[in-house]
């Protein structure tokens, strides 16, 4: 659980770093891992580079942030819905809602997901592969009690296709020329996850 800032010091400090990690995940995105600086971080938030260093160790450490980050917002999203007795159908509905939350909010995330996760250093990709597994299984818990018919391997077999369709959002989403708005985009995708994980 994220700890929140309660003096004024500390709030400019954790907005300074999130801006980072908005920064980093943007730059990252477009122009990969490799060729971004701590330079060119610190200036697309008006710090120096060296600045840098007083919120993270250096350029793996934002990386690591990023993708620990938001692993740790789906999981702790995803037992937020499931805290407490609630029904198969409407579980699963509000843990797409949420995923395509994080979806539409994050997509520059995804993308550097997909594409950088083998830059962190092996402890950091470790945990993040950890949280992974623990978000999928939220999934595949309610999965068995709406399909008990169906072996967990298959049920984690439509959770993985599912975040498929949904994390397909950098590249859908940004079609060039007309696009659809996001409430139509996020239909679209709640209805084809609902299809494939409920099929």
């Amino acid at each position: 659980m994220a700890i929140i800032p309660t003096t004024d010091r500390g709030r400019r400090k954790a907005d300074r770093r999130d801006a980072i990690l908005r920064a980093a995940a943007t730059q990252f995105a477009q122009r990969g891992y490799a060729s971004v600086t701590l330079e060119d971080l610190g200036a697309a938030v008006g710090v120096s580079g060296p600045a840098v260093y007083r919120h993270f160790p250096g350029k793996a450490g934002v990386l690591a942030a990023i993708l620990l980050d938001a692993s740790t917002r789906l999981l702790e999203g995803a037992e937020q819905v499931l805290d407490g007795p609630v029904d198969a159908e409407p579980a699963l509905r509000a843990l797409l809602a949420h995923h395509v939350d994080f979806a539409l909010a994050d997509a520059d995330v995804i993308l550097v997901q997909d594409r950088e996760l083998e830059q962190l250093d092996p402890g950091a990709r470790h945990d993040v592969r950890l949280l992974q597994r623990r978000y999928v299984e939220r999934w595949v818990e309610v999965l068995a009690r709406l399909r008990p018919d169906q072996p967990e391997a298959e049920l984690r077999m439509r959770a993985h296709a599912a975040f498929g369709l949904l994390n397909s959002t950098p590249h859908s989403a940004r079609l060039p020329g007309r696009r659809p708005a996001e409430a139509t985009t996020r239909r679209l995708l709640e209805e084809m996850a609902w299809a494939a994980l409920t099929a």
